[in-house]
C-alpha cells in the first residue's frame, strides 16, 4: 500500500513545488513524479533530523505531505539554480 501512496503523493508534491518555484521548469509528468518522490525522501530526512519522526508507520499523514512538498521545493530550487548556471 505504501507504493500506491508514493504514486499519489509524488505528482502532488512535485506539482505544488513547481507552482511555488517561479520560472519555467521543462518537465513532464514522469519527472514531476520523480521530483515529488525525491522531495519526499529529502522531506523525510529533514523530518527525522529535526523532529525525530520514525517512518515505521506508513500511510498518509498530513505532515508527511507538507514535508514532501518542502523537500520537493528544495530539490527543485537546487535544480533550477544549477540549470540557470549552465545556461549562463
Amino acid at each position: 500500500m505504501g507504493f500506491l501512496w508514493w504514486l499519489v503523493i509524488g505528482p502532488l508534491a512535485g506539482g505544488v513545488a513547481r507552482l511555488l518555484i517561479p520560472g519555467r521548469q521543462p518537465m513532464g509528468l514522469l519527472l514531476t513524479m520523480i521530483l515529488g518522490l525525491v522531495g519526499s525522501v529529502v522531506g523525510g530526512l529533514i523530518s527525522t533530523a529535526i523532529f525525530g519522526y520514525s517512518a515505521a508507520d506508513p500511510g498518509f499523514h498530513t505532515g508527511g505531505l507538507i514535508m514532501s512538498i518542502i523537500g520537493a521545493v528544495i530539490v527543485l530550487g537546487i535544480y533550477v539554480t544549477n540549470a540557470q548556471r549552465r545556461l549562463s
